[in-house]
């Protein structure tokens, strides 16, 4: 499984160093950026005798901070200590730090071995099992639903990644049997041997082109990354409607076993998989039929659906009953941020979307209205296409109002579309534009299709600000 040499069950990730190298010092770990994933790894590099040193540079968070210095892990921040940093024998760095960044140019010069949290924390996760879900939507929402589903079950299991606690410091602290992790492609891109037993890809829609170099078919392999170590002992699950996997899968099929959800074709209620047929999902697996109404599912909206079918199929290889699955759908709750329901004003009703970074899921966010919409756009554009949600603007929206620095891209677009649209820069002055906009009987959705980052910590923080602001009113 391991690539690297050992000494006393301790990976040394640097294949060209000498064994001579190893046995006069311990090896150094070193960590960019001190956010969760990264304290997380410095904490499991300190437990597993690596010579450890966080380096951000930017603010390091006090709580952080804190952690690293409880654990008498060094670090700095403000700065890279270069001199520091060419010492290391492995390098784990942030998912948001870009394979652009100077920084890590110089250490692929140097032939320093970089990979991610989440691969660091497989190669100490031992005999556990793993299920791990990426896809450009629905990620969160899914991650939750399967952690649920296996709770009600009895599993021990723990929710980690991009959702909870990094892997990596679960690992450290309180480690499980079974992880359920939603990973991001920044995770996946610096993988090495990271392997799932249940993979999930949900869907694949143009996402955070900038970071792919403006190409898409860079992003589709990056997602692909989940299934690369994958065998056919290993199960993966995905969306048979996805034309992007599908393209991908036929000309690149994996070695995994491959199980499909969908809800665009009638399926022979034998096969294997999960499907739609007349308002009831249907999940087939290992001889077992679970059956459920989508009218009984406690999130609705055809996004959830989707979610739904992954997390019921993939509860299903994960070996749990189907009357545990059907109690687990009643009982789910939605995550905050995603279609997030904050209150009705004078007959106005407020949904914060803010989690809708993408245009794919503007478009889910829109299709699941039944009332006339003013949207609540913009933010830091990712390469945006928006004639995905042309046709649904045209239909439902009545008004866009923009909330970021730089909103031309919103309205050379829907500038012949949407007769009216509105700039603005704090999510205060966004809702009151909205309210302003919008009759009795109308929706105000936040759903940016953009990274927040011009104008809030993350999209928690605007989504957060949105809430208070329509409180407010």
């Amino acid at each position: 499984m391991d690539s690297g040499y050992h000494f006393g069950g301790i990976e040394y990730c640097d294949f060209k160093a000498s064994i001579k190298k190893v046995t006069q010092r311990h090896k150094k770990l070193v960590i960019l950026g001190a956010a969760e994933s990264g304290v997380g790894a410095a904490l499991l590099g300190k437990k597993e005798g690596w010579d450890v040193f966080v380096s951000d540079g930017g603010t390091i968070k006090e709580a952080y901070k804190n952690e690293l210095s409880q654990a008498g892990i060094a670090f700095e921040e403000g700065v890279h200590n270069e001199k520091n940093i060419w010492e290391a024998d492995c390098v784990i760095k942030s998912p948001g730090i870009p394979e652009k960044a100077p920084i890590i140019k110089s250490l692929r010069a140097k032939q320093i071995e970089i990979i991610s949290e989440i691969e660091f924390g497989y190669r100490y996760k031992k005999d556990s099992k793993i299920i791990a879900i990426t896809g450009s939507n629905g990620k969160s929402t899914t991650t939750k639903m399967i952690y649920h589903t296996l709770s009600i079950a009895g599993y021990d299991v723990r929710m980690v990644g991009n959702i909870g606690n990094s892997f990596a410091k679960q690992i450290a602290e309180d480690p499980s049997q079974w992880y359920v992790i939603e990973v991001s492609s920044f995770q996946l891109d610096d993988i090495k041997q990271f392997r799932p037993d249940i993979a999930l890809l949900l869907n694949i829609s143009p996402d955070h082109l900038d970071r792919y170099e403006y190409k898409f078919e860079n992003y589709i392999s990056s997602k692909f990354k989940i299934t690369q170590n994958q065998t056919a002992d290993d199960i993966f699950i995905t969306n048979k409607d996805d034309t992007e996997i599908s393209q991908y899968l036929a000309n690149k099929p994996v070695k995994a076993r491959t199980i499909y959800f969908t809800m665009s074709e009638q399926n022979n209620p034998n096969s294997e998989g999960a499907y739609l047929d007349k308002e009831q999902i249907h999940i087939n697996y290992d001889g077992e039929r679970t059956s459920m109404s989508i009218h009984d599912l406690s999130v609705q909206g055809k996004h959830n659906q989707y979610n739904s079918m992954a997390a019921g199929i993939s509860a299903r290889t994960a070996g749990i009953r189907s009357a545990k699955i059907r109690e687990s759908f009643s009982t789910f709750e939605g995550i905050a941020h995603r279609l997030e329901f904050v209150a009705t004003v004078r007959g106005v009703d407020f949904i914060n979307d803010s989690k809708a970074t993408n245009v794919n899921s503007v478009w889910f966010a829109l299709e699941s209205m039944k009332k006339p919409v003013v949207l609540i756009l913009g933010g830091q554009d990712k390469g945006n296409d928006y004639n995905e949600i042309k046709e649904l603007v045209k239909e439902k929206v009545k008004a866009i109002v923009c909330l970021g620095v730089d909103n031309k891209n919103i309205h050379d677009f829907f500038g012949a579309i949407v007769s009216n649209i509105i700039d603005t820069q704090s999510a205060k002055d966004a809702a009151l534009a909205a309210y302003s906009l919008a009759e009795k009987n109308d929706v105000v959705l936040l759903a940016p299709a953009c990274a927040s980052f011009d104008l809030f910590q993350n999209y928690e923080d605007r989504g957060d600000q949105f809430k208070e602001a329509v409180r407010n009113l």
